[in-house]
């Protein structure tokens, strides 16, 4: 009994035999006899063959379309990457640009690279496209559009190393816009919430910042200028310390949107930035001058007032003594002199023009003329004799 392996070896030479011996045929039957043969051949055992392939070329035809139409579709994705890529590109070049209008001079221009892909790890340095040879030396503070970046850590003569907020070795001097709470900036290493967060270190009891609020660089040390934005107050920290309080930090520059900055001179930093990064300085204190204004107003408003009152209290306490003193039929007295006398009942001087010395008052006469009849006792009338 044979193999199964050796009966389709014969099978396979058995059919390829038969195949030679009908190409052999087909040559040799005349032209006039091939096509109706064909025809019949390929209506009946060649047609699954023809099928397949006219669906073979169909699924060619439909990926070859497929990946024409992926292409296309990956070049849209690949014009609006870069796309995206140049907008935050060009607001960090107009920032620059922005930030240099209001420097006026005393920094360096440098296009930041990313030593650290964003999102796969913690980027605590950047590599700086300005060195020595540019004016760039070490301890240079690194600045953008929105606030501060980081330090100049090693400047080679064509480039150089800054190192970020996120470092385990940064710390700036901070404060508020007013200058009234001070504290250390570090970078917030381990626990919950955002590496790339800071905290605000050491700041005393009786400050209790809310979120929001603005944290500056205050100068001290004289590494970083006085007012350049930091971040703003996140929420207060839970700390083992008693006298002292910490607070979480939002970073005012996102490293992963760094792409240009600008290195701060010495000159520069000893001389100060100035109002550069001081919009919330002028907003407190014109706040300040509008509350100090809106608060003498309302004083002068409430003297005036309080004047208004006390001349109608005297207009109408005069108007009703005059009024009893008519019924009475005695003298009314003068305006003037009624002012006289409620001064110097008050302790005041009396008024200009008054009767009188100043200082006292004028006593009123009564003209003993005018009695009326009615106000005499009966019993001291006299008649006339008879």
């Amino acid at each position: 009994m044979a193999s199964p392996a050796r009966l389709s070896s014969r099978v396979d030479a058995g059919l390829l035999a038969g195949c030679v011996l009908l190409s052999f045929i087909a040559i040799v039957i005349p032209k006039e006899d091939r096509e109706p043969i064909a025809a019949a051949l390929r209506q009946t055992i060649v047609a699954p063959l023809v099928s397949l392939q006219r669906g073979a070329e169909r699924w060619r035809s439909a990926w070859a379309a497929s990946d024409r139409q992926q292409m296309v579709v990956d070049s849209l994705a690949m014009r609006a990457v870069k796309a995206n890529a140049l907008v935050v590109e060009n607001d960090q070049l107009r920032k620059l640009l922005g930030l240099g209008t209001r420097l006026e001079w005393g920094f360096i221009p440098a296009e930041a690279l990313h030593s650290t892909a964003p999102g796969e790890g913690l980027i605590t340095t950047l590599t700086l496209t300005a060195g020595s040879r540019a004016g760039v030396q070490k301890y240079s503070p690194v600045v953008a559009g929105e606030g501060l970046v980081g330090m100049v850590q090693t400047a080679d003569p064509s480039m150089s190393i800054a190192i970020l907020y996120t470092h385990p070795s940064f710390a700036a001097s901070g404060m508020t816009a007013d200058g009234a709470t001070t504290g250390i900036i570090y970078p917030h290493l381990g626990g919950s919430g955002d590496p790339y967060s800071m905290e605000f270190r050491g700041v005393a009891m009786r400050y209790n910042l809310t979120p929001g609020t603005v944290i500056y660089t205050s100068g001290v040390g004289h590494t970083y200028p006085r007012g350049v934005v930091v971040g703003t107050i996140v929420q207060e920290m839970k700390t083992a310390e008693v006298w002292t309080r910490t607070y979480l930090v939002r970073p005012a520059v996102p490293p992963s949107r760094i792409n240009s900055v600008a290195i701060l001179t010495p000159q520069r930093v000893t001389q100060g930035t100035g109002n550069v990064w001081g919009a919330t300085l002028n907003t407190d204190s014109a706040t300040r001058r509008i509350a100090a204004a809106g608060d003498s107003i309302a004083k002068q408003a409430a003297l005036l007032q309080e004047k208004a009152r006390q001349a109608a209290l005297d207009s109408m306490k005069r108007a009703t003594i005059d009024s009893v003193r008519r019924s009475l039929g005695a003298a009314v007295i003068p305006a003037a002199d009624s002012a006289a006398i409620a001064a110097a009942q008050r302790g005041a001087q009396p008024a200009p023009g008054a009767a009188g010395i100043p200082g006292q008052t004028t006593p009123v006469r009564r003209d003993s003329s005018r009695v009326r009849r009615d106000s005499l006792r009966p019993d001291t009338l006299r008649r006339p004799r008879p």
